[in-house]
């Protein structure tokens, strides 16, 4: 699969470079509302908004949902709203009961204005032109239900936060352009930026709380009723990450999880579905039976080193693994370099971050499958915002 998504995410790289881009002017802007969910989250909700008083875009709304914090989320929220009355218009809503980001969602969608939304965490940091570029992007295509953006790791001063910076711009980026390019969908729009369709959202009936990611799952819900999802690069926002191994695991195996539950509600796309999306589901079953079989080898190679003092490694497969990584990151880092702030330096971190990815995507697959089978029924919660600190 690795070849496969290199060359898809080279040519996709280079078709859009290539490709010239009218954006959206003033006039032909529809008016969008901008949500806002938060949960215990007034270290960062300042920054947030600053930066949609910023945007180049003109017609939109803000809308700013307190799910029950137990900080003083809710006060800072009125405060924000009071602060940029002159400039920005800011809705609050107070939620009494926490039920989680979707249920947050959902409430926000009914008090918003707007036949288009954009979902932002109360961490994302928008570029000036990135509502811009969404729009542009959704509005070129009837059939596109909803267009999520890039997003850029900015908490760089630990190890982990620069490994998943490779991670953003080398894996993912490179996974998604590659999955736009060659199958025409996405596996999930993400949630820290997306621009959705009033009238898709409504179709599939909003946000669903009992799913542990409600982004993977509103994708394939839309999907299924025939609607499309996008991947705009161009639009770009700033995330936090987390910055502690225990959060970081938290949050992998979340959005393990969130796959396989979708994969197991979708498993009649396999014959039903269109060609390109049956390729992601199929992505998926493979991903997770390589978990199983790496962790059946694990023991084996563990047996092998422990009771018959022997262990046999395959160099050739080690070599392949590394020089396909590094051609991956190579193209990655050259086309997010300027965008993404990236230095040279930063690629030695590769070797790191192969054994990094490897053991992490490993270790929350296997949990992830395991906590399904333990309790299927389990709910999402908040991680704020998918931090897990």
């Amino acid at each position: 699969m690795s070849i496969i998504w290199i060359t898809g995410g080279l040519f996709s790289s280079f078709y859009r470079h290539r490709q010239s881009r009218t954006l959206l002017t003033a006039a032909e802007e529809p008016f969008v509302s901008i949500l806002i969910p938060a949960h215990n989250e007034s270290d960062t909700l300042v920054a947030a908004v600053k930066s949609l008083a910023e945007l180049q875009y003109q017609h939109y709304e803000v809308v700013l949902i307190d799910d029950c914090s137990t900080d003083n989320t809710w006060d800072l929220m009125q405060a924000l709203a009071k602060q940029w009355a002159g400039q920005l218009a800011i809705r609050t809503l107070h939620l009494p009961v926490n039920q989680g980001k979707a249920s947050a969602l959902n409430q926000g969608a009914k008090v918003a204005k707007g036949d288009y939304l954009v979902v932002i965490d109360a961490d994302s940091l928008l570029q000036p032109d990135a509502v811009t570029q969404l729009m542009t992007t959704l509005l070129e295509n009837p059939n596109y239900g909803a267009v999520t953006g890039k997003p850029i790791v900015r908490n760089r001063s630990t190890l982990l936060g620069r490994l998943q910076l490779l991670e953003y711009v080398a894996v993912i980026d490179l996974i998604k352009k590659a999955q736009a390019y060659l199958t025409g969908s996405i596996t999930t729009v993400s949630g820290v930026i997306v621009a959705f369709r009033r009238e898709a959202l409504n179709e599939v009936g909003g946000w669903n709380p009992a799913v542990m990611t409600e982004d993977i799952d509103i994708t394939w819900r839309m999907y299924r009723h025939q609607w499309r999802a996008a991947y705009e690069p161009r639009a770009v926002c700033w995330i936090l990450v987390p910055e502690r191994l225990r959060g970081l695991l938290k949050q992998r195996q979340r959005w393990a999880r969130g796959g396989l539950e979708v994969l197991i509600t979708n498993r009649r796309g396999l014959y039903l579905n269109p060609w390109g999306q049956r390729g992601l589901l199929m992505e998926s079953i493979v991903s997770n039976c390589w978990a199983i079989l790496t962790a059946i080898s694990l023991v084996a190679y563990v047996f092998q080193l422990f009771f018959l003092h022997n262990l046999s490694l395959d160099g050739n497969l080690l070599i392949l693994m590394f020089t396909l990584n590094a051609i991956q990151f190579t193209i990655g880092f050259i086309a997010s370099q300027a965008i993404a702030q990236l230095t040279l330096p930063e690629l030695l971190l590769v070797p790191v971050y192969i054994l990094y990815y490897w053991l992490i995507n490993l270790v929350s697959c296997i949990a992830a499958i395991s906590s399904y089978f333990v309790d299927p029924q389990r709910r999402g919660t908040w991680r704020s915002p998918d931090r897990g600190l």
